[in-house]
């Protein structure tokens, strides 16, 4: 079930969502992903600032993780720059690194994104 979590603006946010229950402003997320040009990234937490904080980060994960097709999951990061696919285990390893790169998208020896360089700007 879902839990509501006061965030930084005061107001409720959404945690955690129960199973098959994904809250109407998972579409929110999805239409601010598609906004993301190719070669660009966004960070988990980006989106959930430009929802007003509607969302914590980790439940704009949960979106992405269930999203249609269509929708460019692939370029948002977490807050370090990285991929946080790899432990998930149905998405293939290195899968989002590699859909980043034939963008343009290059990564650190450290297997990070320059979010200087990179990030949106909506």
């Amino acid at each position: 079930m879902a839990k509501p979590r006061t965030g930084k603006s005061g107001g409720k946010r959404l945690h955690g969502v129960g199973k098959g229950n994904a809250p109407r402003s998972f579409n929110a997320v999805y239409d601010l992903v598609k906004q993301i040009p190719a070669g660009r990234v966004a960070t988990y937490g980006q989106i959930s600032n430009l929802m007003g904080n509607l969302l914590s980060p980790l439940a704009v994960g949960w979106a992405l993780h269930s999203c249609p097709d269509g929708v460019p999951w692939q370029r948002v990061v977490n807050a370090a720059g990285a991929c946080s696919t790899e432990r998930l285990p149905d998405i293939p390893p290195g899968l989002q690194r590699a859909m980043l790169e034939s963008e343009g998208v290059a990564f650190g020896t450290d297997d990070t994104i320059d979010l200087e360089r990179y990030r949106w700007e909506s």
